[in-house]
């Protein structure tokens, strides 16, 4: 087997084709562009489609009927792109259309910094739509993750029918590493639940027996599917009925924050005798993992938590990892997005938060000097 020297962003185009991706469309914008080249080298040879779109807004619509039309679509950008995804990304909620979206964060707000990394949307792309509906956020530490959950994404919006975001930043999209794709292990590719042959007629938002997401019939097959954007009933027509919405709107809800342990990612170092547990994620995460080998080699270990599923917050995870600590801190690339989850799952724990935004990667020795005096 043989090693490949990629980048983070190469390793996420790797990631969408061998899951299945064949249809991309995005806008260039510094740090995301890579993926968009990769793509472009990638998808034509394999029947698949690569476009540049007029800009974000486009890009996203393109992608969005794409996956309506039955195929798995990918898009990513950066920064303000971001911005312009959001109406789009809530009609992914609203009408369940699978879509993998990534991205490439730099320095905020607005046109920031374009070659400078930070965490600075971690909240937004929980919250960036109207309606506030859940959907799935996965971090990536490296260019192995890049790979990996990027093939966990794609599984994810088929299975729940919901947008899935990649919260990488400039830091991971745009440092090569070697990695051996071949000898990773990552999920079986799956597809889009399709409904029992001669059901009739087809309800394309149809919840029954049990299910909390329909099935799939891609537009413009034999069979009449219809799309909206507004509130629908299971036949998808647009409905105002006070008691149908409400029912969509709680298994919209529900969907997702039930079955949150079900796709919880994450890394846990907890060695005997720490009262001290650090959680971080992203690029952080590497920092923090040097000042954990620190302290053990020291004698005064900390635990360690790398959260790699943010949204919905993986809660249980988050509390049975905490419990036996008498004190946690919070690093993160900005400041304080995630330490609020923490501090609200958690608030009997004393909290110390680390954060920074000013374009530099937060370093061992400022979280080191936090873990030991606070």
């Amino acid at each position: 087997m043989v090693a490949s020297l990629l980048e983070g962003n190469e390793a996420i185009a790797w990631g969408a084709v061998d899951a299945g991706c064949r249809f991309f469309a995005g806008y260039p914008i510094t740090p995301a562009t890579t993926i968009l080249n990769t793509m472009l080298k990638l998808l034509p040879p394999r029947g698949g489609i690569c476009l540049q779109g007029e800009d974000e807004i486009a890009s996203m619509g393109y992608c969005l009927g794409a996956s309506m039309a039955g195929l798995k679509t990918m898009t990513a950008t950066s920064g303000p792109g971001i911005s312009l995804y959001s109406e789009q990304t809530g009609f992914a909620v609203g009408s369940e259309i699978p879509i993998v979206i990534v991205d490439v964060q730099r320095l905020g707000p607005s046109t920031g910094s374009a070659t400078k990394g930070a965490d600075g949307d971690i909240q937004f792309l929980q919250w960036g739509t109207s309606g506030g509906l859940p959907v799935i956020v996965l971090a990536p530490v490296d260019v192995k993750d890049c790979y990996l959950l990027t093939r966990h994404a794609f599984n994810l919006a088929e299975r729940y029918r919901c947008p899935v975001f990649i919260a990488s930043n400039k830091e991971i999209g745009m440092t090569r590493e070697s990695v051996n794709l071949a000898a990773l292990k990552p999920p079986e590719v799956m597809a889009r639940l399709q409904p029992s042959p001669g059901s009739t007629p087809f309800l394309p938002f149809d919840t029954s027996h049990g299910r909390k997401v329909p099935c799939f019939l891609p537009v413009g097959d034999t069979t009449l599917v219809r799309q909206t954007s507004s509130t629908h009933g299971p036949d998808g027509y647009i409905t105002t009925d006070p008691d149908q919405i409400a029912r969509n709107q709680k298994r919209l809800l529900h969907k997702l924050n039930d079955a949150v342990n079900r796709f919880t990612f994450y890394r846990r170092l907890q060695p005997a005798g720490a009262s001290t547990l650090v959680i971080t994620y992203g690029v952080t995460s590497r920092a923090a993992r040097a000042v954990y080998e620190r302290c053990r080699q020291q004698g005064a270990p900390i635990g360690l938590l790398v959260l790699k599923t943010l949204w919905p917050v993986p809660e249980k995870l988050i509390c049975d990892t905490a419990a036996p600590y008498r004190r946690l801190v919070v690093v993160e690339m900005n400041q304080g997005l995630y330490r609020r989850e923490i501090e609200r799952l958690l608030p009997a724990h004393p909290v110390d938060f680390l954060g920074q935004m000013d374009g530099r990667l937060i370093t061992p020795e400022q979280i080191e000097e936090v873990v030991r005096h606070g």
